[in-house]
C-alpha cells in the first residue's frame, strides 16, 4: 500500500491498495502486495486497472468496504489498485452534537471556545450580557401598554376583597366575572408558576354543575371592527389542579354582555389541566361579521364542575400566531388600577372602623343629606346603583354619626357619583357639611359598577 497526499485538499490522506494479478481474478480484497488490508468507505473509492479509471457500478461494485467485485477478470501482470480517502477529523471543527434544538445558537465563551446557546423563549430578545458566560443572553420582551388586551390578567387588583362567594354569578378579582350553578368560593392565592415574575393567582374551590371564569373585553361603540377584527390572535393563560386532572375549555365568543347573550363563537379548545403548572395557548381569527356585539367574552369553561381546586393566572390576549411572556396590559400595577376603576370603584374602610367615605356631602333638609364621590378616573358609563355595606353619614357641625336612615342611589355621570341619606326624624341642619363614613367597620364600603 502507499500513501499520498491529495494534490488539491490540504490535510485529507489517501490511502491505495495494489494487486498484481495471476490471471483469472474477478474480486480484490485482503491483503495487498504490500500487506495491508482492503479497507475503504463504499462510494468514496477509486479503482483502477493499469493505471486506467474503471466506472463505479459499471466495471465493478464495492459496497461491503472490505471487498472490489470486477465485472471483467483480470489478466496476468495487470496492476489493480484501489484509492480511498482515510477518515479524518478537521482541525479545530465544531460538533453538530454542540446544538441539541432547534433555534439554538453557536457562541464564543473565550478565546477559540464555543459552546451553545439554547433557544430563548418565544418572543424574547438576544441581548447583550457581560456578566453571562456567552456574552450574550436572552431577555424577556419590553412591557409595551397594549400588547395584552386582558386587565388584571396576573390578578394584581382585588377590589371587592380578595375572598368571595359565587353562586348565580359575580365579579371577583377585578375584570373577572364567575358563574356557577353552586356555591363557589374564589380567593387570591400565592401560588403561581415559578419564575414567570407572577406575584397572585386566582384560586376556584371545586364544585358540582357548569363553571364558567370569564373576562369580557370592551369592544368599541361601532362594533368590533378594528378590535378583533381581522388577523390572528392568541390566548394565553396558566393553570394547575390541586389534585388529579380536570378538562378545562378556553373559549372566545361575541357576545352583548358578560352574561353571553347574542354569541358568536370564536374558538372553543379543549386543555387537560394537571397538578403541575402549565401555560396553554389558543389562536382565533378576528371577526367582524357580527358588529352589534359590545364585549369578546375570553371564558374558562368546566362543563362538569371541578373536583379539586383550580389556580390561574396569567391570562393574555395579543395579536400574532404565538404566545410571548406575560405583560400587564398597561405595564404598571398604577396602570392596571385604574384600567380596572374605568369599570368598578369601591371606597372601603380597610384598618378604619370610621373611615370617611365620600369626598363631600351636605344636608338638604331635617333629614335628607346628599353626598358625592369623585371617581379617580372615568368610567365606562355613569354607574346606575351604589354598593354600600355598614355605613353612616356624620354631621360636622355636631360631630355625630346617623346609622338609622337609608341611603338611595340618586344619579351619576362617568366621573361623579351622588347618592342620598334618609333619616327617619328631622336631625340636620340644611347646609350644614356632611360626610359619609364607616359605621364601626373595617369592611364597610361603598361601590359604584359600570361592568358590562
Amino acid at each position: 500500500m502507499s500513501v499520498n497526499r491529495h494534490p488539491n485538499t490540504q490535510g485529507v490522506t489517501i490511502k491505495q491498495w495494489r494487486y498484481t494479478a495471476t490471471g483469472g481474478e474477478t474480486t480484490l480484497s485482503g491483503t495487498d502486495g504490500f500487506s495491508q488490508s482492503l479497507t475503504y468507505t463504499p462510494g468514496a473509492e477509486e479503482v483502477f486497472v493499469n493505471g486506467v479509471l474503471l466506472v463505479r457500478g459499471t466495471d465493478y461494485t464495492a459496497s461491503t468496504g472490505t471487498t472490489v467485485v470486477l465485472n471483467n477478470a483480470l489478466v496476468a501482470g495487470d496492476i489493480a489498485t484501489v484509492s480511498a480517502p482515510s477518515v479524518f477529523n478537521v482541525a479545530n471543527s465544531i460538533p453538530s452534537s454542540t446544538v441539541t434544538a432547534k433555534g439554538d445558537l453557536l457562541v464564543a465563551n473565550g478565546s477559540a471556545s464555543l459552546t451553545n446557546l439554547a433557544v430563548g423563549a418565544d418572543g424574547s430578545t438576544l441581548v447583550a450580557n457581560s456578566s453571562s458566560a456567552t456574552g450574550v443572553a436572552w431577555a424577556g420582551p419590553i412591557a409595551t401598554a397594549g400588547k395584552n388586551k386582558i386587565i388584571n390578567g396576573d390578578f394584581g387588583i382585588w377590589q371587592r376583597g380578595t375572598t368571595s362567594t359565587a353562586s348565580a354569578g359575580r365579579y371577583l378579582a377585578d375584570r373577572f366575572y364567575f358563574y356557577t350553578t353552586n356555591s363557589v368560593t374564589c380567593q387570591r392565592s400565592t401560588d403561581v408558576p415559578s419564575g414567570q415574575g407572577f406575584t397572585y393567582s386566582a384560586s376556584i374551590a371545586g364544585g358540582s354543575g357548569a363553571m364558567v371564569l370569564v373576562h369580557p373585553y370592551e369592544l368599541p361603540a361601532t362594533g368590533n371592527a378594528g378590535a378583533f377584527g381581522s388577523g390572528t390572535w392568541t390566548i394565553s393563560w396558566w393553570a394547575k389542579v390541586a389534585s388529579g386532572s380536570e378538562t378545562i375549555y378556553q373559549e372566545a365568543y361575541l357576545a352583548d354582555n358578560v352574561g353571553g347573550s347574542n354569541q358568536v363563537g370564536l374558538t372553543s379548545s379543549a386543555k387537560t389541566v394537571t397538578t403541575a403548572w402549565q401555560k396553554f395557548s389558543t389562536t382565533f381569527s378576528g371577526n367582524t361579521a357580527n358588529g352589534t356585539n359590545t364585549c369578546i367574552r375570553f371564558t374558562l369553561y368546566s362543563v362538569s364542575g371541578i373536583s379539586s381546586t383550580l389556580t390561574t393566572t396569567g391570562w393574555q390576549v395579543e395579536a400574532g400566531s404565538v404566545a410571548t411572556p406575560f405583560t400587564t396590559a398597561t405595564g404598571t400595577l398604577q396602570g392596571e388600577l385604574a384600567a380596572c376603576q374605568r369599570y368598578y370603584y369601591r371606597m372601603t374602610a380597610n384598618n378604619d372602623a370610621y373611615q370617611y367615605l365620600s369626598t363631600n356631602a351636605y344636608a338638604t333638609s331635617g333629614t335628607v343629606a346628599q353626598a358625592f364621590v369623585q371617581f379617580p378616573v372615568t368610567m365606562r358609563v355613569a354607574p346606575p346603583a351604589i354598593e354600600s355595606s355598614t355605613i353612616g353619614l356624620r354631621q360636622i357641625s355636631n360631630n355625630t354619626l346617623y346609622t338609622s336612615g337609608t341611603f338611595a342611589f340618586n344619579a351619576a355621570t362617568p366621573y361623579l357619583g351622588n347618592f342620598i341619606y334618609t333619616n327617619g326624624t328631622s336631625v340636620f341642619t340644611a347646609g350644614n357639611v356632611c360626610i359619609v363614613t364607616a359605621n364601626n367597620s373595617t369592611s364597610a364600603y361603598i361601590g359604584f359598577s359600570a361592568e358590562l
